[in-house]
Parts: structure tokens; sequence; C-alpha cells
């Protein structure tokens, strides 16, 4: 019979995903959840101890002439099950961490607590895109390309304009997405790569370049702009370096100054969980929810399907009904 303590484990095993601060290693955001998920588990609460038959030699008083030993049966707890001298329940579990985020940058990062570790590893063999907002600054370039780097050059921007901007932003992207036709491995002119286009499921297949789907500018101040990107294979390094080249382009120089991944597949910064947040209650919660978001897309596609079918038979009847009238006709 399962415990109290493996009945919620087993409501715990799926995806999340948590807000993960700049600053901050992801791999301590793994060892604080890792943490707080241990301390809810084992405070829930114990079994009752189980219970074994002895016999007790019953007390002989001195006025009392003993023809025999007498014994007495008892029901005793068995002390060696009891917490204190087996140890918590769980000692360990396993939390796995998707596409992972540098000490540098914030925003969602996906986890996944014991089986939702091989539901990880689907969820990124399905060429999901994820969504950046980059911060950045014109008029430096240091040996990191963040604000925060060894100075290397120093130059004039009042020259960039937000339409220059735009056009080197348009010319990236046109690069991108014909590496990315390049990549996908399928003839363009078919109508499976149509379909494909349409769902949004052209992508890479295996590994790839770091690929931008989309780039453009949502705020320009000189010397400050903010660019909102959306990638495959991606590395915040590289996005960094993509501000360092924008810059070049500009004929002037960009550091970033920021970078938060805002989306990472279904994942959206709605659903992360902040800090005060990284719960067993609070976890739990976002994995059922997870779960349930999950079933209403496999019903959705489903009745799509089914809608997609009838349709098609009701045209392929129309048509056979058609070409009757016109028999009869003639």
């Amino acid at each position: 019979m399962a415990t109290p303590a493996i009945r919620m484990f087993r409501k715990l095993e799926g995806l999340f995903c948590v807000y993960k601060p700049a600053g901050v290693h992801w791999k301590l955001v793994r060892d604080s959840i890792e943490t707080n998920l241990l301390k809810g588990l084992n405070a829930a609460p114990s079994p009752p101890l189980p219970h074994h038959v002895r016999l007790l030699p019953q007390p002989i008083h001195e006025s009392e002439t003993s023809k025999g030993l007498t014994v007495s049966t008892v029901s005793v707890p068995v002390l060696s099950k009891h917490p204190l001298v087996t140890g918590p329940e769980f000692q360990h579990i396993r939390v796995g961490v998707g596409h992972r985020l540098d000490a540098f940058s914030s925003g969602v990062l996906v986890l996944a607590v014991g089986n939702g570790n091989k539901a990880l590893n689907d969820f990124y063999s399905t060429r999901v895109t994820r969504d950046y907002t980059l911060e950045a600054e014109f008029g430096t370039a240091t040996d990191n390309f963040t604000h925060t780097g060894r100075v290397v050059e120093r130059s004039t921007y009042d020259h960039i304009t937000q339409d220059k901007l735009e056009r080197v932003l348009s010319m990236l992207e046109g690069v991108n997405q014909k590496t990315l036709l390049t990549y996908s491995n399928i003839d363009m002119r078919s109508q499976e790569a149509y379909e494909m286009a349409v769902q949004g499921l052209l992508g890479p297949e295996g590994k790839s370049t770091p690929i931008l789907t989309g780039l453009r500018c949502i705020r320009f101040q000189p010397p400050n702009f903010t660019l909102e990107v959306q990638c495959l294979n991606e590395t915040q390094k590289y996005l960094r370096k993509i501000v360092h080249e924008i810059g070049l382009e500009l004929r002037s120089t960009a550091v970033c100054k920021g970078v938060r991944r805002t989306r990472d597949g279904l994942f959206t910064l709605q659903d992360a969980l902040i800090h005060h947040h990284w719960t067993a209650a609070d976890v739990m919660q976002a994995i059922q929810l997870y779960h349930s978001t999950k079933k209403n897309k496999k019903r959705s596609k489903a009745a799509n399907k089914t809608s997609a079918l009838q349709t098609s038979e009701d045209n392929i009847t129309e048509t056979q009904q058609s070409e009757v009238n016109e028999g009869v006709v003639r």
C-alpha cells in the first residue's frame, strides 16, 4: 500500500517552469527546488507503525504458589520501522533541467520531476521555439558582449535611426530563414512543406546552428533599445553576439545589458513560479495544470482531425452527387 508521501510524489511527476533571476546559476535553482520538494514529501503524514505480538511473562506474587510459567500476549509497535530509526522516506529525487540559462540571463526555466524527465526529452525533440527579450545599448563594445565586460571600443551612435535598425533586423531575419530551410531537409515546393509551415512545425532535423525565426525591435530610445527574438538551438552567448553584430552592421558598437527568456515551448512567464512559490504544494499545482492543458490540447487536436475528415467526406459526397445529377441531365 502506497504511503501518503509516495502518493504525493506521484502527483509531482511531470513538467513545470520557474522564473530564474539573473545572477543565479541554474544549478542553484535546481538544488533549491529539490530541497523544497524533499521537505514537502517528508513532511507528509507517516503511516501507522506495524504491530507484532509478543509473549511476556506475567509477574508472580510471593503469596501465590506458581505451578508453572504464566505468559500473556501483548501487541507492541515495531520500533525498527519508526521514522526516527529509518530516516526520511525520500532522501533524493531526480529534478531535470530543460534548456538552460546561464548566470547572466533570467526568465523561464523548465524543470521535470520523476517520470517527467522522459517527457522533458520528448518535449525538446519536437523542435520547440523560444522567445527572448534582449536589452541592449549602442556606443560600447566589450570582450564578452555584455555591459559588465572589459571595454574594448567606444563609438558614436547619433547616426542610427529606427528605420536603419529595422532594415538590419530584416536582413538578419532573411538570412536565418534561408538557414532554416536548408536544415529542414524537406522539399519546399511540396504540400507537406506548406502544411508544416502553416502549423509552425517547419524546423531543422536534428542538431543545427542557432536559427532566429523572428527578430523585431519593440523599443528604440538611443542609446538603449530592446529586441524581441524567436529562435531555435540558441545559447544566450549567441544572442549577445547577435547584439554585437547588429552594432557593427550599423557602423557602431553595441552591448547586451540583459537576456530574458519569455517563452519556452508551451511555457510562458505567466506559468513561471517565482522564488516564493518554489514549494511542493505550488509545484504540484503547476504540474497538475500542465497535465490538464496537455489533455485539452490532445482533445482539441482530435476534434480538429474529426472535423477535417467530416468536411472532406462532405465535399466528396457533394462532388459525387453533382456528377450523378449531370449524368441524369444528359
